[in-house]
């Protein structure tokens, strides 16, 4: 370990150690452990309490234990499966142990009269409660028995690595540390003494060995002051990482637009309705952007049907005016295609020429369309992830609309920065799914946010039922009978697999039973499966009011308007996370009619799912659900697994940390400002190989 000594820790490779040679270096790596300081962050998942004998008699179901007693009977069961079963007692109770692999060595030594000392998870049987399989000492009374001092910490563990293999590197790492191998503690003191929290060393020691005496529900609920030293540092390193992202890229020179005076003029003056105060106030934050000289990077929210369409057009026309072209990206072609009707009812009679670019469009009219952008002939092109690809030349980008950005990595975002050549293109970023306050301070630390909360005149708010499965024939009766008034409605067909050919077959099967239930009802049929033009038409015909009700799959959740569908029913909700089931609901209600959504779901529901529907009933607020639906899924299913690096925390967690973000965005602002030298190290610590804003 010599080694060792001369380097700091965070220098060290594993390999240092004693008995790790390169095998057990490739197994730590697949955790992101490469040095020793990375072993000490590497900390406990949870803790198991084997420092006190717990008497027999006070055990109870699913509690890890430690236990002594005599072996009062040692027997064969030969039964479905052959097991050793033995009980010992202690004065207080009795319990039986079971082992299903076991030999006659084993069998002499757990044998009558023996006193043994043994730790596992007590769990209800068919004699009462059992231990399976449980670790065992003999006690010899004539030697002094070696107690546990600390609670034993079990470690987040790859294949081939044990949990006493875990202990036996952390007991050389933590010696180290007693020796007095300091590792840099890198957060300055000012932030640490409002919240009396200890410095590193003392913190990390804790962790790794916590005394008996340690309160184990606090340790469990992550309450403990040394694991909020650790989490306040992980969060400060994400946080500046992203901070980090933005000032290289808001550092780029960004063409400086001033608004546009003659187009949007003509838009207001051919639409039905004026823009929102809310729209107007957004509009405005994202013109004072464009006039910087440097990248806009701002993230607009707003529920469903608020109208974040007519904002990004705004902004659209301030750069086509001055000649940019401007790209709108979502992530699904039938958005994609809903956005591409919008903006040529609105901009082909301003003269504006459009282009659209999906990975379906291909051969000549892909050709086309490539040549057309990099002439500079389309001025406003629409796409998917299409738009990424290498080939796709921009004769002069000057703003890039995302819509859906959860859907969309970090990455592939900044790579469209790439494509506007000597100038980096603004970016406005659209999101109908509602991020919760925390979340969006730390996952989108790099945008800057606004936010329509209002809805237009006219929209009427949906009122949802959530009703069992058993009374589906009274619901399509329900439909018959608002189809038969003039209504629209929707049927949405869920699945739990994720595949769009069963999710097909499903909506194809449901659309077959309501056709043979609801005679003199035309019912269309969409689904992931169809060629995009066999979309588009089903979706027309939707739209103008020839077909009356669209069976359909999860694919309309995002982008489809049609002002006169109020009636919407979703299979097995359930399934779905609430974002998504928001985010359906918001298909109906845009119109002036009455709307109701019905939740058909199958008993019996878990307690999630009942927790998703209680929501979904009580309010229409998608803020409220979107922190409902953080504290249910975590965050990394709130924004999607595709945010690279974010959501994989050591020990932080946004849902229930939350709390802490404002005073870790001033933190940040303070260390980037004013102690530049600890962010690298700071972000290289917890983020490793993570580093997002250098993988662009």
């Amino acid at each position: 370990m010599s080694a060792v000594i001369e380097r700091s820790l965070g220098q060290s490779p594993v390999t240092d150690l004693k008995n790790v040679g390169a095998k057990m270096a490739e197994k730590l790596a697949k955790l992101s452990i490469h040095s020793v300081q990375d072993l000490l962050f590497h900390l406990p998942l949870r803790y198991l309490d084997r420092t006190r004998v717990a008497p027999i008699g006070t055990l109870q179901s699913n509690v890890h234990c430690v236990i002594e007693g005599e072996v009062t009977l040692s027997d064969v069961i030969v039964g479905r499966r052959r097991s050793l079963a033995v009980r010992i007692q202690d004065g207080t109770g009795t319990i039986t142990l079971r082992f299903y692999h076991f030999n006659a060595a084993q069998k002499n030594i757990l044998k009558i009269g023996a006193r043994i000392r043994c730790f596992g998870e007590a769990r209800r049987g068919s004699n009462g409660l059992e231990l399976y399989h449980p670790e065992y000492q003999v006690v010899d009374a004539s030697k002094p028995f070696k107690k546990e001092e600390t609670l034993t910490p079990i470690y987040p563990s790859t294949d081939g690595l044990t949990q006493v293999r875990w202990r036996q590197l952390m007991d050389q790492v933590i010696a180290l540390l007693k020796q007095g191998r300091a590792i840099d503690d890198l957060i300055p003191t000012q932030f640490l003494v409002p919240y009396q929290l200890p410095d590193l060393t003392s913190a990390l020691l804790y962790l790794h060995l916590p005394p008996a005496s340690a309160n184990l529900y606090e340790l469990e609920e992550y309450q403990h002051p040394a694991q909020k030293r650790l989490i306040m540092e992980e969060l400060l390193a994400h946080h500046l990482s992203l901070l980090k992202m933005r000032q290289e890229i808001k550092t780029d020179p960004a063409p400086i637009f001033a608004g546009s005076k003659a187009l949007l003029p003509q838009l207001l003056g051919q639409l039905p309705f004026s823009p929102t105060n809310a729209q107007q106030r957004v509009n405005e934050d994202v013109q004072q952007d464009m006039l910087s000289g440097h990248p806009m990077l701002r993230l607009v929210q707003g529920d469903v049907g608020s109208g974040k369409t007519l904002v990004a057009a705004m902004a659209a026309l301030s750069a086509l005016e001055q000649g940019f072209q401007v790209a709108m990206m979502a992530p699904t072609e039938i958005l994609a295609e809903q956005h591409l009707k919008n903006f040529q009812d609105w901009f082909e009679p301003l003269g504006i020429s459009i282009a659209w670019l999906a990975g379906k469009v291909k051969g000549k009219a892909r050709a086309a369309s490539l040549n057309a952008i990099s002439q500079g002939e389309a001025q406003f092109i629409v796409g998917t992830h299409a738009l990424f690809q290498d080939d796709v030349d921009f004769q002069k980008l000057g703003l890039v609309i995302i819509d859906e950005q959860h859907r969309f990595g970090v990455h592939q975002r900044l790579a469209l920065k790439e494509k506007g050549k000597s100038l980096s293109p603004h970016q406005l970023i659209m999101t109908a799914t509602p991020i919760p306050r925390t979340l969006a301070m730390s996952a989108y630390a790099d945008l800057d946010t606004s936010v329509i909360d209002e809805l237009p005149p006219g929209r009427t708010p949906v009122n949802t039922v959530v009703i069992d499965q058993i009374r589906r024939q009274e619901i399509m009766q329900r439909i018959h009978n608002a189809c038969q008034q003039g209504s629209q409605a929707y049927w949405v067909c869920t699945l739990i697999e994720e595949s769009e050919a069963l999710e097909a077959q499903a909506a194809e099967v449901t659309a077959e039973e309501l056709k043979v239930a609801l005679p003199g009802i035309t019912i269309g049929l969409v689904h992931g499966r169809l060629k995009p033009k066999e979309k588009s038409d089903i979706m027309a015909a939707f739209k103008a009011g020839d077909i009356q009700l669209l069976v359909a799959t999860t694919v309309i959740e995002v982008g489809v308007d049609v002002p006169n569908a109020s009636l919407m029913v979703i299979e097995n909700p359930e399934r779905l996370g609430l974002a998504q089931l928001h985010q359906l609901r918001g298909r109906v209600g845009r119109g002036t009619a009455k709307s109701h959504c019905v939740l058909l779901y199958k008993t019996p529901l878990s307690k999630q799912g009942k927790r998703r529907l209680q929501a979904m009933r009580d309010t229409t607020d998608g803020f409220k659900i979107a922190e409902i639906d953080l504290e249910i899924r975590g965050p990394g299913e709130v924004l999607g697994t595709r945010q690279t690096g974010l959501m994989q925390m050591r020990i932080g967690d946004l849902a229930r940390d939350g709390y802490l973000l404002p005073d870790i965005k001033e933190w940040a602002l303070q260390c980037s400002q004013q102690l530049p030298h600890i962010t690298e190290p700071l972000i290289r610590r917890w983020l490793g190989e993570n580093l997002r804003y250098g993988q662009v």
